[in-house]
């Protein structure tokens, strides 16, 4: 088996890479990340997704690329211009749901339905916020995070976050999850009750 032949890559995607290049956007989110989200959101017909950390949209864009036409997506992010771009590609799609905001300010005042997956790429929903988040998850729906393995452009001590969130998602009883050292080094977490 190569993991590294990647099929069915969004028509978007080279072009979102290349405005990746242009902008000197140094966090995309890497091909296999958007396989495995691509391959979960599938699985959820009629699903309700949510993306914390939207970035410049290549998750987003797997992650599209895997909703049926009653699904419906919300993806967050505070950084104007890469909110902007995203625009530009998935502002037209009503199914999406682009927000410029705070996503910490966005969770404690969230009152909507439960998510069948939340992607949380961002500080929030990852670092900060985690019970609301976790909360936010339907039974049986997904909690994904990447980025859990040594990445270049982390701060000095930034390893002592990953740990603490491991550390708390393995105690967890309401989550059943699976780490995996592949890709960024990933987890995906089930939640199994209310």
């Amino acid at each position: 088996m190569n993991d590294t032949h990647i099929l069915d890559k969004p028509k978007i995607h080279s072009e979102i890479e290349r405005r990746c290049i242009e902008i000197g956007f140094t966090m995309p989110s890497d091909l296999y990340i958007g396989s495995l989200l691509k391959t979960l959101v599938t699985s959820r017909p009629k699903g309700s997704f949510l993306e914390l950390g939207t970035g410049i949209g290549l998750s987003l864009s797997w992650m599209v690329d895997g909703m049926d036409n009653e699904s419906v997506l919300v993806t967050v992010d505070n950084d104007l211009e890469l909110i902007a771009i995203a625009e530009e590609y998935f502002g037209d799609d009503p199914r999406i749901q682009i927000l410029c905001q705070d996503a910490s300010t966005w969770i404690k005042t969230y009152s909507g339905a439960k998510f069948d997956l939340i992607f949380a790429d961002a500080w929030p929903g990852k670092y900060s916020e985690i019970d609301e988040v976790l909360n936010l998850v339907k039974v049986g729906g997904f909690y994904v995070v990447d980025d859990m393995t040594a990445q270049p452009n982390w701060p000095e001590g930034h390893q002592e976050n990953v740990d603490g969130l491991v550390a708390y998602l393995e105690k967890r009883k309401d989550f059943n999850l699976t780490k995996m050292n592949w890709s960024t080094g990933l987890i995906v977490a089930v939640k199994t009750e209310t």
